[in-house]
């Protein structure tokens, strides 16, 4: 029983070792942060300019709604 139990333990300190050493986790660890400083630098560029960005955005509508009519 306890020879069941530390062979466990140890299969699972082995795939533990194996997933921290797995280069697959640092791209992924990459990507997030990557995709972490987009979405800041996008939210802080949309809180800066949300004046401007509305503006030209209400006049490309009534540019189109002005077509369509």
């Amino acid at each position: 029983m306890m020879t069941i139990l530390k062979n466990k333990i140890s299969m699972t300190s082995v795939k533990v070792r194996e997933l921290l050493q797995s280069r697959n986790g640092d791209q992924m660890t990459g990507w997030l942060i990557v995709v972490l400083v987009v979405v800041v630098v996008g939210a802080v560029f949309m809180t800066l300019y949300q004046d401007s960005i509305t503006t030209i955005w209400n006049s490309i509508v009534t540019k189109i709604t002005g077509l369509l009519s």
